[in-house]
């Protein structure tokens, strides 16, 4: 909520200096734009043509709110579409079959296991809490030999 969009020709020469600078062939430039929330489907699709053009190597629109929104980035853009998928957030919880089938050549979970350890951390420290001791959820931790 609330995000805030640079201007579109400082995007542009934001992704320039980025191609400008890399200096391994393996690094890849991602144009992310937010621009859907705010200014609509085609301010993204434009921003990230733009993009690009100036040499980004995947497109990111973020917040799409389905199928058929990646399927039209897919279509517009010469570049492979990345899916961020994160729970709570606008896209849906959709699946790597769903997103392949509408194109999308790169998902990412930025936050799945993250939220899941905070969850098992709060369980952890609310047991210890209750209890004085972790012995109440040693069942689902990690065992030393599962660690090494």
């Amino acid at each position: 909520p609330n995000k805030e969009v640079v201007t579109l020709p400082e995007m542009v020469d934001r992704i320039k200096a980025a191609v400008d600078a890399r200096t391994d062939p393996h690094f890849v430039i991602i144009a992310r734009t937010d621009a859907l929330a705010s200014e609509g489907r085609q301010s993204a699709l434009d921003r990230l043509s733009a993009c690009v053009e100036a040499g980004a190597d995947i497109a990111f629109p973020e917040a799409v709110h389905d199928l058929e929104g990646f399927r039209d980035f897919a279509r517009a853009l010469p570049a492979p579409i990345l899916a961020n998928i994160t729970e709570f957030g606008q896209t849906p919880l959709l699946t790597v079959q769903e997103l392949a089938a509408a194109q999308v050549g790169m998902v990412l979970y930025p936050l799945s296991a993250f939220r899941a350890m905070n969850r098992a951390a709060q369980r952890t420290y609310e047991a210890i809490r209750r209890d004085g001791t972790q012995r109440g959820v040693l069942d689902q931790m990690q065992t030393r030999m599962e660690l090494y």
